[in-house]
């Protein structure tokens, strides 16, 4: 057996330690529970690290012992008891013998120790399964008339039994019943259990009698049996064996505890602690790991930003007067200032001998595809392809058609390469593109194939880029010759996001609007207004304008009561719409009929077009003025921006409807109301980030967003700007110090952001 466990201990290994009751399948099974929750691909990189890593979601304070007397109807309460009586009995027929498919009770009456009130209360379970018999015979040995015992919960006035009770609830067919359970046995004469404690040496107690952490489900691990093993865990770790890993004097100087007394504190409060710090993130062990969260993923950042500012090309872009004439030819309309100041800032990336990797912002309608499209031709006139990567077929086929007919007098040939292609167009193209035939290539996923070879890729552009994860986006710049990257996105980033998610990249930002984009006007409806809905559709289709209408999912389900695209579609097209023309989209449509679809809709040959979020991004259809959203309060603040940038692109007034049921939360009220009052993504995005978290806007998995085991970027935004000044600090002031030289060596070692250089 291993002589000692560590931080870097493979979960899998733990049952060699004989720790907390667990044998080998139970081990394991954690293991994978762990894996899971830290996105790794194997049971044997879960460690130790990542188990402490597992925080409580919130803190009960348990420390206050009740008596009886104490006790009202519905309060929560820590009563320590000495037992009068043990004993189960059948739920029904309770002269019957003991049958081991049938439900029991198992009830411990008991007392105060000091017995004073002469009161007793009754704690009881129920018990079923195959071992209910065995279960009831155990427990009633174990808990014989005097041992003492301490339980948490909800007492409630039992009114046949004229006394307070207790339900437990617990799992049937299971042997380890107080385990699964807030109820503790003491046991006199089993010093090692009091040695264990973590809190306070003098308490025996790991559920009851403390200050006690609560986890969320782990697997098959309940709060309370994940609370034993954190609990024998940290009893078996010394702090040598949980390295600092900030440097002192930054610890001093933010005011932080050492790594190892954060991680002891933040599972297990000491007894003086404000509980009301705990339950706000505010202790001093949540202030030291959210600062450290930050610190390390900041450092990394400016780290990975400062190597890309010295890796060198070994060529650059000219954008001469030729050049310049080019692009001017193509260009269809006369560029905003915002899009004048971002094509410069491009221009200039382009011009260096440094890789350019920009992030271009803005809001929906803001005319970032031209800004693209200009960058494109300045590299295509310099003799190098360019490749646009969308997360969607529909969006890719949309760029496709509006680039071929914008570069339609030019010499370059602009090709679509998405994964619906019949293999023998596939192979062609791919062919023409390894030969330089192709100058420009717009796709989805399909371009980073891997029979997909560029033969002078200069320039890669990353449409709506976090639905793209981070691997994705890496697989399409090692296509090229170390390329500029132009990466684009139209969901407004909160400045403490683009912060963490964005930190390696420079940022263009376009905020103003072309000219001829009218106000769209924007509406919280509910059902009993759904009448002057329809009016409104059938004013607008009658004024020769168009129509979306948006339903949250494709088919019916059985799972949640909810309109559906299909069902909606046969309805309003055969029922309450029949002189119209209304087409159906969603995503489950092969890529030809869905162009099919939507050709007819941007050729005003269907009037109204029923659709899922398939539409949410890149469709340009300025005839439609309409833009209704059914169960608008499913929808993220985001996403709803993003559908109402659909509508409002012609010189026509144009609507968005957001209908609702009448089953709002509050929270569905503040969030409509909120793109009732306001147009600007800026102001919407903050308030989504606020209401919703980073994962829930960008989607955590796809964007590379790393995953904080504390931080909250909404909560914690004045602790995020500290670590950045901290590591700003280091990567500037100190960096050719030996102390900053260990901390890259640390970040190297354990690779937590090695992934993080492609935004």
């Amino acid at each position: 057996m291993p002589s000692a466990i560590s931080l870097n201990t493979p979960i899998e290994d733990l049952h060699q330690f004989k720790i907390a009751r667990l044998g080998q399948n139970l081990a394991r099974k954690l293991a994978a529970a762990v894996t899971s929750h830290v996105n790794k691909k194997h049971l044997s990189e879960a460690t130790i690290e990542d188990l402490l890593s597992y925080l409580p979601m919130r803190y009960e304070d348990r420390s206050h012992l009740a008596t009886i007397k104490d006790l009202e109807a519905g309060m929560e309460a820590t009563l320590e008891l000495q037992v009068k009586h043990a004993g189960g009995y059948q739920v029904r027929n309770k002269k019957a013998a003991f049958s081991k498919s049938r439900l029991f009770i198992f009830e411990v009456s008991g007392v105060d120790l000091d017995n004073k009130s002469g009161r007793q209360v009754v704690v009881w379970w129920f018990v079923s399964g195959r071992h209910a018999y065995d279960i009831i015979q155990f427990y009633t040995k174990k808990l014989k008339r005097g041992a003492r015992f301490i339980t948490f919960g909800e007492w409630e006035w039992d009114k046949r039994r004229g006394t307070y009770s207790l339900h437990l609830h617990r799992p049937a067919d299971e042997l380890e019943m107080l385990a699964s359970t807030d109820t503790e046995q003491i046991d006199d004469a089993n010093p090692e259990q009091a040695e264990a404690n973590i809190g306070d040496p003098a308490l025996a107690a790991i559920h009851v009698g403390r200050r006690v952490p609560v986890y969320r489900k782990l697997g098959d691990f309940n709060s309370k049996r994940v609370r034993e093993i954190m609990h024998a865990l940290l009893a078996n770790l010394d702090d040598k064996d949980i390295p600092e890993t900030l440097p002192t004097e930054l610890r001093q100087r933010a005011r932080l505890i050492g790594r190892a007394q954060a991680v002891r504190e933040i599972h297990f409060p000491p007894t003086d602690a404000s509980m009301s710090d705990y339950e706000s993130s505010r202790s001093r062990a949540h202030l030291r790991m959210i600062f450290e969260d930050f610190f390390w993923l900041t450092f990394a950042i400016g780290l990975k930003r400062g190597q890309r500012l010295k890796d060198s090309k070994d060529w650059k872009i000219r954008v001469d007067k030729p050049v310049k004439d080019a692009i001017s030819s193509i260009l269809p309309f006369k560029l905003t200032n915002a899009q004048r100041t971002a094509t410069a800032q491009i221009f200039n990336d382009m011009k260096s001998t440094t890789p350019m990797n920009r992030l271009l912002q803005g809001d929906v309608g803001s005319g970032k595809t031209i800004v693209a499209v200009i960058a494109m031709m300045a590299a295509m006139e310099n003799g190098y392809q360019t490749a646009l990567m969308a997360p969607t077929e529909i969006l890719a086929e949309q760029h496709s058609r509006n680039i071929k007919r914008l570069l339609a007098k030019t010499p370059y040939r602009v090709e679509l390469l998405t994964g619906s292609l019949r293999a023998a167009e596939k192979r062609r193209l791919q062919a023409a593109l390894k030969e330089g035939e192709i100058h420009a290539c717009i796709g989805t996923q399909a371009l980073i194939q891997e029979a997909i070879s560029f033969s002078r890729l200069g320039l890669v552009v990353i449409d709506e880029q976090h639905r793209f994860g981070v691997m994705q986006r890496a697989e399409l710049r090692a296509r090229g010759i170390n390329p500029d990257v132009l990466v684009m996105t139209a969901t407004p980033i909160p400045r403490s996001l683009a912060m963490t998610v964005y930190g390696d990249l420079d940022v263009s930002i376009i905020d103003e609007l072309p000219p001829g984009r009218t106000p769209v006007e924007t509406m919280v409806v509910g059902e009993d207004q759904r009448q002057e809905v329809k009016r409104l559709i059938s004013r607008e289709v009658k004024a020769g304008r168009q129509v979306y209408v948006v339903y949250p999912l494709v088919d019916e389900s059985e799972k949640m009561d909810l309109r559906d695209a299909t069902r909606r579609y046969e309805y309003l097209r055969d029922t309450v719409f029949p002189k119209f023309s209304v087409g159906l989209l969603h995503g489950k449509m092969k890529a030809a009929e869905k162009d099919e679809v939507m050709q007819a809709f941007a050729s005003s040959k269907t009037n109204i077009l029923v659709t899922t979020t398939v539409i949410e991004v890149g469709v340009d259809v300025p005839n439609a003025s309409v833009m209704i959203v059914e169960h608008a309060e499913r929808f993220g603040l985001s996403q709803l921006h993003q559908l109402r940038g659909r509508v409002g692109r012609g010189a026509e007034k144009s609507f968005c409807v957001l209908l609702t049921t009448d089953q709002k939360t509050v929270v569905a009220q503040e969030r409509l109301g909120i793109m009732a009052k306001t147009s600007n993504g800026f102001v919407i995005a903050e308030k989504d980030l606020e209401l919703r978290g980073p994962g829930e806007i960008l989607g955590t998995k796809q964007s590379g967003l790393p995953e904080f085991r504390i931080g909250n970027l909404v909560r914690d935004q004045s602790i995020l700007e500290k670590a950045r000044v901290a590591a700003e600090h280091y990567l500037t002031e100190k960096a050719t110090s030996s102390q900053t030289q260990r901390m890259i060596q640390y970040l190297s070692d354990t690779n937590r952001y090695g992934l993080a250089s492609v935004g």
